[in-house]
């Protein structure tokens, strides 16, 4: 039988920290880990919708335990403010989930390409500063989102800044494989540590969600909006279904680190979630040291104990 969000085991007393769960994939999963009894924190930039994501929650829940919490993954300085002010003991699931996709050239708050630096490095520096809250609970997970699209061309990720030049889509792929060599090396440093946490990845193959309609309206492009919006209707499964991989990836016993999910239809374009392949790229453990490094050095995060990865155990 298919895999679906009403398999996901009661998660009742469980912590989980979903960035952008103000829509989209993002709102689906904090409402499929509430109804399952988790205590939800939406993390995302803009509150107003963040607070109608919460109140479509307790409409389709019955007496969630949900909140709001602000963060901006292009500030670093709201990242830091948002783990600072982290104020439960514990944390169990962290799903890296939210991004931007394909939008004109901009940068963050820290000078970063806006895509790089949204979608990996604000990611890298909130799983580093959060570390603490995760060894802290019993067996927990980090979740990053990746994407098809990591297997669209072969970067250079020594440039993370886009110096060499900008491409909306090489941006977009590139900060898709850094979520994966990410999650890679991660696991490997917390395999080696005996740590009490795992990560994993997922992506929800085509998914009709607001994310197709940001570069459009970045670009005041209404000719590519018409274009992604044909897209997601005749194309794209809905939120619901590409929600099913990082649920899977978040909650499903059987569940290793290092695993990547995606929907098992042909192409992972679409279907109900299944363990996948990714690039051959994504695992060159050369790439994944180099890419750990420069984002060590980008956002001054160096994830402590598991800087060196020498296998020293900790404990919770």
């Amino acid at each position: 039988m298919p895999w679906t969000a009403a398999d996901i085991p009661d998660q009742s007393g469980r912590v989980v920290v979903v960035t952008g769960g103000n829509g989209g994939l993002g709102e689906v999963t904090a409402r499929e880990l509430a109804r399952k009894g988790a205590h939800v924190i939406i993390a995302a930039r803009n509150l107003e919708k963040a607070a109608a994501a919460e109140a479509r929650i307790r409409e389709a829940v019955s007496e969630p335990s949900i909140e709001v919490r602000p963060l901006d993954l292009s500030d670093l300085s709201s990242v830091r403010a948002f783990a600072s002010g982290f104020d439960i003991d514990h944390l169990d699931l962290l799903i890296n989930n939210a991004g931007v996709m394909a939008i004109p050239y901009r940068q963050t708050a820290d000078g970063f390409e806006m895509q790089i630096g949204t979608n990996h490095l604000g990611h890298f520096a909130l799983t580093g500063l959060l570390l603490g809250k995760l060894l802290a609970a019993p067996a927990a997970r980090v979740v990053s989102v990746a994407s098809n699209a990591h297997r669209m061309r072969q970067m250079d990720m020594t440039d993370l800044r886009s110096d060499a030049g900008y491409s909306n889509w090489d941006a977009y792929a590139r900060s898709k494989v850094a979520n994966l060599l990410f999650t890679y090396e991660l696991q490997r440093r917390l395999a080696r540590a005996q740590a009490p946490v795992i990560a994993v990845a997922g992506h929800p193959g085509y998914a009709d969600t607001d994310l197709q309609f940001v570069a459009p309206r970045v670009a005041g492009s209404k000719f590519m909006g018409g274009i992604m919006s044909l897209g997601n209707k005749l194309l794209a499964q809905s939120a619901d279904m590409g929600a099913l991989p990082q649920l899977y990836a978040a909650t499903h016993p059987d569940v290793v680190g290092g695993d990547y999910y995606g929907p098992g239809g042909l192409g992972e374009f679409r279907g109900y979630p299944k363990k996948v392949d990714s690039s051959k790229r994504s695992h060159d453990t050369d790439l994944q040291r180099q890419l750990w490094d420069q984002s060590v050095e980008l956002t001054g995060v160096d994830f402590g104990m598991l800087a060196v990865g020498n296998g020293t155990p900790v404990s919770a």
